[in-house]
């Protein structure tokens, strides 16, 4: 029989468990009844039996959606549902940040439908891919499968064990359960990129007469209003200047006065010849 003390220590030891579940439970129902918009897919959840299983699991991730996408669901046998609802479950932990920061462009993410044993095809792997418009898109792992969901926001999160993110549509893998079914949502496709035109080659005598043009023309007032009214061009002073051949008013004198200098030498010698002839006689 067990001692008080060991008694004491293994109750403490069971209320430290107790507590610890307690801290780490969690109820995907009570959950998602706190959102109306979700409550067709969270009553699916219950009665395919998968609340259940997501409630059981440590770390785990819900892409649910709205009422409205949800009733396309409602037309799927008990199994199909089974199936169809464990891939929209993710085993593991993706809140907003972590799922919009994937390192890869497609990503494959494990679901709780791969656990079952009947997954084929990767059936059971979920493909994430980021669209050259910045959405990321949901579709089936299955090759060749089409992405046929976006994300629309976060729900809800305990952090690090379970969150839960909307997406747009139900994924409903072709060829589950053995019947080939058809892509519930529509393909999603990124928005055409716009293409934008090269630049036209530029021709070099196009290129340079418009630039040759202005400076041969293009009148500049600074520099030509001096040039059109300098004294130096138009003045009557600048005349003469021009001429530097032309004789001054003194010059004129002078040459006058070296011109009479020889005609009085010849005649004061005409005089002195006659004279002396004169005498001679």
């Amino acid at each position: 029989m067990a001692s008080r003390p060991q008694l004491s220590l293994l109750l403490v030891f069971v209320s430290f468990l107790v507590l610890l579940s307690s801290a780490t439970a969690h109820n995907i129902t009570r959950l998602l009844s706190q959102f109306p918009d979700f409550s067709n897919f969270n009553s699916l959840l219950s009665q395919a039996d998968i609340a259940s299983e997501v409630n059981r699991r440590q770390t785990i991730t819900v892409l649910a959606v709205d009422n409205s996408a949800a009733s396309s669901l409602s037309s799927l046998d008990s199994d199909t549902l089974k199936q169809v609802l464990s891939i929209h479950v993710i085993l593991d932990y993706y809140d907003k940040e972590k799922i919009h920061n994937l390192k890869r462009r497609s990503t494959l993410f494990t679901t709780l439908f791969q656990t079952t044993g009947v997954a084929a095809n990767r059936m059971g792997f979920l493909n994430a891919t980021k669209l050259s418009d910045g959405r990321l898109a949901f579709g089936s792992g299955v090759p060749g499968s089409p992405l046929v969901a976006t994300y629309v926001k976060a729900v809800a999160a305990k952090p690090y064990n379970l969150s839960v993110l909307q997406i747009s549509a139900v994924i409903v893998p072709q060829g589950i359960n053995g019947t080939p079914l058809a892509p519930f949502g529509a393909p999603i496709t990124a928005p055409p990129e716009v293409p934008v035109p090269a630049p036209a080659p530029v021709d070099d005598s196009t290129a340079d007469g418009p630039a040759e043009a202005p400076e041969a023309s293009a009148p500049e007032p600074a520099a030509d209003a001096p040039e059109a009214d300098a004294p130096d061009a138009d003045s009557p002073a600048a005349g003469p200047a021009a001429d530097g051949d032309a004789p001054s008013p003194a010059e004129g004198e002078e040459d006058q006065k070296s011109a009479a200098v020889p005609v009085a030498g010849c005649i004061s010698v005409g005089l002195t010849v006659a004279g002396a002839l004169f005498f001679a006689v």
